[in-house]
């Protein structure tokens, strides 16, 4: 099955996305753009003062002489640095390149090895290559180096690359994912059919800069309509955080469901501001949904998307998700549920999401590997293959069943990881949990039920279990966690447990 909204309208050109991003500072330049939060007051930055400094800071990159496209290789934790440095780098016409601060040498070696940069940002501390023949500017000149001359953006075709941010991709290494200027144009389709997101909003969002969830929906988004961005500072942990909450007046809160899960651990004050919570990253489990609602009052309205795309498939105020989906394609994108053959299947059919291929939120492609861009797309280049399994609703709404590659095998039936979790997540005492196939033998599996929580005995849980799905649905082992392994970016790593068991339980 295919949905198909009316096309968003074509991105203008020329264009930049840091002046698309930095328009807040004409409507209002004394409202405040970015608060990085402590626990005892905050650094706040108005849309004049970012602008002004992201200008003055491309101005510098410019001076250095440094051609148009050229890699700039971020090194930089969860301070204003990160996003002058993105946004300067943008605007003179350079690539910016985010990584995580948590990278060791090894990692970030091999990293810039393939980018090649032109320059490296590096913050205090953060590893660097070793031995590193790239130049590297030192972070704690930035705020000087953007008081120079201001540069106005660069503006130029919409298609060529704006930003490049690392993921998985199909190969399970590190893989460099271009963006285009075009990207942050794409992402107004998110503003009514996700975040509700308005002007006078100020919206805090929990995660690190370098995710592309915190990057667009904390950062971009807001200052783009001229919004407040509100940043816990490094150190602010989940309980912590509705304190912050309350005392910045937050509209919405946007996080991973994992933060969610610790910040409901402990009692909620009242947050008369908040209108509603936003997630993305991993699957939202229904339990969490509600237990949020009945702490503070508020709906948490999830998205599907991936850093190839951003979110395309979401719940919002004015539409929220029916139960047991993620919600509809948002206003202007292409959405399908594809079978064999790439065709899109019947309402109500299992098959492969897939994103209109020439969607102008989606990714340019992946560093230096055409071949693996190319295999992302359906044969008659139609569409873009996310290599998640999902179904399609009468009415448009998107079930997420798991990555195909997760799919579990039961007696030659296909299973949903998902479908079998959310049964299970039911049970009072299961706090998280994560069903995965796993060998029990020469050519023998099983499905596995691995959980974070109270200690079940199994009968009990196959019983729940024998309840609540078909028998072939039914997992036969089940092992209880203290917590189920998670990537920095929240995101739950099945095949991980599916390895750490299957080696702990080798016979050789």
């Amino acid at each position: 099955m295919e949905m198909d909204d009316p096309a968003l309208p074509p991105c203008p050109a020329p264009f930049s996305l840091a002046r698309h991003v930095l328009a807040g500072a004409a409507r209002d330049p004394d409202r405040i753009a970015l608060a990085i939060l402590r626990l005892t007051g905050s650094e706040r930055w108005s849309h004049g003062r970012l602008e002004r400094a992201v200008l003055g800071l491309a101005g510098a990159f410019a001076a250095r002489g440094l051609p148009p496209g050229s890699r700039i290789l971020l090194r930089l934790g969860n301070g204003v640095d990160f996003p002058l440095a993105f946004l300067g780098a943008i605007a003179a016409d350079l690539v910016p390149v985010p990584t995580s601060p948590q990278l060791t040498a090894p990692e970030i070696a091999r990293i810039a090895a393939e980018l090649d940069p032109a320059l490296i940002v590096a913050g205090d501390g953060i590893a660097l290559p070793d031995p590193c023949p790239w130049p590297v500017l030192a972070a704690a000149g930035l705020q000087e180096m953007a008081e120079g001359p201001p540069l106005a953006p660069v503006e130029g075709d919409p298609d060529r690359p704006a930003y490049i941010v690392y993921t998985s991709g199909t190969s399970g290494q590190p893989r460099g994912v271009i963006h285009a200027h075009r990207a942050i144009w794409a992402r107004r389709a998110m503003f009514g059919g996700w975040t509700g997101l308005e002007p006078g909003d100020r919206i805090l969002h929990a995660g690190a800069f370098n995710w592309t969830y915190t990057l667009g929906t904390g950062l971009l988004d807001p200052w783009s309509i001229g919004a407040t961005a509100l940043i816990p500072a490094p150190g602010i942990t989940p309980a912590q955080l509705p304190l912050l909450l309350k005392r910045h007046d937050a509209t919405i809160f946007a996080a991973a469901p994992g933060i969610y899960r610790q910040m409901l651990r402990a009692p909620i004050p009242a947050l008369p501001r908040l209108r509603h919570g936003l997630s993305a990253g991993e699957t939202l489990p229904d339990a969490l949904r509600a237990a949020w609602q009945a702490a503070t009052g508020t709906p948490i309205h999830e998205a599907f998307g991936m850093s190839e795309v951003s979110t395309f498939v979401s719940g919002s105020p004015a539409r929220p998700a029916p139960a047991g989906t993620l919600g509809h394609p948002q206003p202007g994108r292409r959405v399908a549920i594809l079978g064999p053959g790439h065709a899109p299947v019947p309402p109500g059919d299992t098959g492969q999401i897939a994103l209109a291929a020439d969607d102008p939120g989606l990714m340019l492609g992946y560093l230096g590997a055409p071949g693996e861009t190319a295999a992302r797309h359906s044969p008659d280049g139609q569409w873009f293959l996310t290599g998640d399994m999902g179904r399609m609703e009468a009415d448009g709404a998107v079930a997420w069943l798991g990555r195909e590659d997760d799919m579990m095998n039961a007696g030659g039936l296909r299973v949903s990881p998902r479908e079998v979790e959310t049964a299970m997540e039911a049970h009072p005492a299961i706090a998280e949990a994560a069903a995965v196939e796993i060998g029990v033998g020469p050519g023998t599996t099983v499905i596995g039920l691995f959980y974070a929580g109270d200690p079940v005995p199994e009968d009990e849980l196959a019983g729940f279990a024998a309840q609540r799905l078909a028998r072939y649905k039914c997992p036969r082992l089940f092992r209880h966690c203290d917590a189920l392994p998670r990537n920095a970016n929240g995101k739950l790593m099945r095949r991980q447990i599916r390895q750490d068991h299957e080696t702990s339980h080798d016979p050789a």
